[in-house]
């Protein structure tokens, strides 16, 4: 039984990334006759997600909210890898990420191609760097997704978000829209180590059941409050969507 369902993680994993690798192929060839611009990228990858990405995993997503009009930094907790997956879906928006997934191949490739901004989280001018790039991708008129704890979270609440990116908003008047994310097993956590074993961990059982609510924008000029009170409403919510639903921390 348990070599069948890896098989089924495994013939997953062909599709999805062979069809990656076939969805850059063409766009670059369109682009020939096409101009590329960041606009019809974020627009791949939405479709690659849509039609391809989460119907092949089978990802059952229960959706509150949407993403609001303008442009905005959207703070999520993080879960798991699949986690953009899910919010790009319905977001279009440039993902702050960590370094070390620029080395997963064809992901790397597709993260670049459709919109990212790499991050040394342990390296403090990459860290400046991302704020001034955050700002700047903003005022070109487009979202960016960040998730401010810094790495995976596996417990009922959130980790510590990190500061940085409410003080930016605050100093530049960006509104804040906070994204709350849980998934229904515990398998959909990021429990391995390394990337391949926890794909095979996670896309192995039949189906990922996910819910995602978008909040509110909040403007404020202190970062400190919208620090705040993204934090709680983030918790708030994963409260609301573990109520008899969630088993990950029984």
């Amino acid at each position: 039984m348990i070599l069948i369902l890896y098989i089924i993680a495994l013939i997953r994993a062909i599709l999805v990334f062979g069809s990656m690798a076939i969805f850059m192929l063409f766009y670059g060839i369109s682009c020939i006759f096409i101009k590329h611009t960041k606009e019809r990228a974020l627009n791949l990858r939405m479709n690659y997600l849509k039609y391809i990405a989460i119907p092949v995993l089978n990802i059952k997503i229960i959706k509150e909210g949407n993403p609001q009009d303008g442009t905005a930094l959207y703070v999520c907790n993080h879960r798991s890898f699949a986690d953009p997956i899910v919010i790009c879906r319905y977001l279009k928006a440039f993902v702050i990420a960590k370094a070390e997934v620029a080395n997963y191949p064809i992901i790397n490739k597709g993260a670049e191609l459709t919109g990212v901004i790499w991050v040394d989280r342990n390296n403090k001018d990459s860290r400046s760097a991302t704020r001034e790039k955050l700002t700047e991708t903003i005022d070109q008129g487009f979202n960016i997704l960040v998730y401010p704890e810094g790495t995976v979270g596996i417990h009922k609440k959130t980790l510590p978000f990190r500061k940085g990116t409410f003080l930016e908003a605050a100093q530049n008047d960006i509104p804040v829209v906070p994204v709350a994310i849980e998934f229904r097993s515990h398998k959909d956590l990021w429990l391995k180590e390394k990337f391949i074993p926890q794909y095979l961990h996670q896309f192995s059982k039949w189906k990922t059941e996910v819910k995602v609510k978008f909040g509110a924008p909040m403007i404020h000029q202190n970062g400190e409050y919208l620090h705040q009170h993204s934090h709680e409403w983030i918790n708030n919510e994963l409260h609301l969507m573990q109520h008899n639903w969630s088993y990950c921390f029984k």
